[in-house]
């Protein structure tokens, strides 16, 4: 055997274990990705089960915190995808929801839109995520702005639902049922989701976001 043959497998060994270790370091973060995707749609279950209901049917939950950490977290596509993965487990029946409820029933009632809100929510954090990634206030600008996405859309669905089973709600009466006395709470929330995510991001390397 020649020195350049030598020479020419060592280059090929090289390169191999090179991509052998690329490899394993993508299956690795592929892995880890789904892992904590998973574990955010989980807790999404559990922070709906902690609830306190209200007349109206708006409860008090902590699934507001739990979608804003999950993209805080992971980023915009995997929390997005975490939240459909939550949506899908309550669509065919697991009680995911507030209340331990599931089902279609529990999407399409009246309190429905504010759990289908939190996907427009989650994809325009992720279409805009390049610009709030880069300090707090512009985190906390856009998260606001997609909380006012998903008050839109709930509230709207809302009124339509409402109205279908029981009669016309005013605008303003169904803001004072099903917005104006969360927006405090969902502002700690989304502080809360922000800086436990950043303490998180330091602590463990997030090498899929």
């Amino acid at each position: 055997m020649t020195e350049k043959t030598i020479k020419a497998n060592d280059t090929n060994k090289a390169t191999n274990n090179k991509v052998n270790k690329a490899d394993k370091a993508n299956t690795s973060s592929k892995t880890l990705a789904l892992t904590y995707t998973a574990i955010c749609a989980a807790l999404m279950a559990v922070c709906s089960w902690i609830s306190i209901p209200m007349p109206w049917g708006v409860a008090y939950t902590l699934q507001t915190f739990a979608v804003f950490f999950a993209v805080a977290l992971l980023g915009g596509k995997l929390g997005t995808i975490s939240v459909l993965v939550w949506l899908l487990l309550g669509a065919v029946g697991l009680p995911v929801f507030s209340g331990f409820k599931g089902g279609l029933g529990a999407l399409l009632g009246t309190t429905g839109g504010y759990i289908i809100g939190f996907i427009f929510m989650a994809l325009f954090l992720w279409a805009f995520e390049k610009i709030w990634r880069k300090n707090f206030l512009l985190t906390l600008s856009f998260f606001l702005a997609g909380l006012l996405i998903c008050y839109a859309f709930g509230t709207g669905w809302f009124m339509v639902v409402y109205a279908k089973a029981k009669g016309a709600v005013s605008l303003g009466t169904t803001l004072s049922w099903c917005v104006l006395p969360y927006i405090i709470p969902d502002i700690v929330k989304i502080l809360l989701a922000i800086f436990l995510s950043g303490r998180i991001s330091k602590a463990v390397k997030m090498s899929f976001r």
